[in-house]
């Protein structure tokens, strides 16, 4: 029997007011600072790496072998690395976006000065009653462009507005939360990870309970592009717990309905030890934790290990549909997740 009551609302409007927050690889000051403030309105304390990543540190019972838990606040996204003579925007994606899936999404460009312009992502060429192979072409970085909602016909217009390369662009994410549970949005990895471990510090905070062990919280923000799972950790973990976004696919045995724990992935298996150990505290709490392996996938563990870290690493998350696209996941998932990681905290 699980120990805790895990707030479902506040679970879930934190997710979705974190999924609106705009953070692509390189620009998530304004979703850290949400983060921020929601722990240190638990009473947790918090402090910033000169990265830009947040750690928090709650005290524990004992300190003979610390754990910590990481997820990500970093998503996919772009940036501006070129302006056409026709005054669209070429880009760049930060990390591994999936061009097709992007086509005609929304696009919001934050400039430098601090402005912030509209647009939407559409292909080259792409009216059907002109261009022949509009519905069959390619679709890549070269092929689609930003079609700007302002007045402009020519790059001397649209660099007026002060558009520059290098300006971060954030896809709109479309969140929309299903009577039957379902969660639909772009940048459920890693966000929906990011409010499951919230929902978890709330739910201890409101039992009055405290971690068996001292714990660090690493909110990473370079996690897409593969260097976000280290700096801010202590030295002397002995465990570290990775939430990010369980996959679904063919071949695989998670789904949207449960937590996974990863076992392996592309950078190798994960600790022995510590995958048993959560594994026994989902069946000893009624959790049917799913394991699963990835095949193309790698995490901030993967990282925190071959930069050298000495913990046991494990693996956990939501099952998440359509991973790098537009997502989906199930409130059932979250909630599980969100259990597994307060009662693994509390676990001696």
């Amino acid at each position: 029997m699980a120990r805790f009551e895990i707030s479902t609302d506040y679970l879930i409007t934190t997710l979705i007011d974190l999924l609106n927050t705009p953070s692509p690889t390189g620009d998530t000051e304004y979703a850290v600072a949400f983060v921020q403030q929601e722990l240190e309105h638990m009473g947790v304390a918090t402090e910033l790496t000169h990265k830009g990543a947040l750690v928090a540190t709650m005290p524990g019972h004992r300190q003979d072998a610390p754990r910590a838990l990481t997820a990500h606040v970093d998503t996919l996204g772009a940036m501006v690395v070129g302006i056409k003579p026709n005054g669209r925007l070429k880009l760049a994606a930060l990390n591994g976006l999936n061009w097709p899936t992007v086509e005609s999404e929304g696009v919001t460009i934050a400039t430098r000065s601090g402005r912030r312009f509209r647009g939407s992502l559409v292909h080259v060429n792409g009216a059907a009653h002109v261009n022949k192979d509009a519905t069959s072409g390619p679709r890549n970085a070269d092929t689609l462009e930003v079609r700007l909602d302002e007045r402009t016909m020519n790059a001397e217009e649209t660099s007026f507005l002060g558009i520059e390369i290098g300006d971060f662009v954030a896809f709109d994410p479309r969140v929309e939360k299903s009577d039957s549970g379902f969660i639909r949005s772009r940048f459920l990895d890693d966000k929906a990870c990011v409010a499951c471990a919230l929902a978890a510090f709330k739910a201890l905070r409101d039992a009055g309970a405290t971690p068996a062990q001292r714990t660090s919280f690493l909110l990473s923000n370079y996690e897409e592009v593969g260097h976000g799972g280290r700096a801010g950790l202590p030295d002397d973990l002995a465990e570290l717990v990775v939430l990010d976004m369980a996959c679904i696919g063919d071949g695989l045995n998670g789904d949207e309905f449960h937590c996974s724990v990863c076992v392996k992935d592309s950078s190798g298996p994960y600790s022995k030890r510590l995958t048993g150990k959560l594994r026994e505290i989902a069946e000893r709490r009624g959790i049917d934790l799913k394991a699963d392996h990835y095949p193309y996938y790698g995490s901030d563990g993967s990282m925190y290990w071959r930069s050298g870290g000495q913990a046991d690493v494990a693996l956990i998350g939501p099952g998440v549909d359509t991973s790098h696209g537009y997502e989906r996941t199930h409130m059932e998932a979250l909630l599980d997740t969100s259990l597994l990681i307060a009662e693994y905290l509390v676990e001696e």
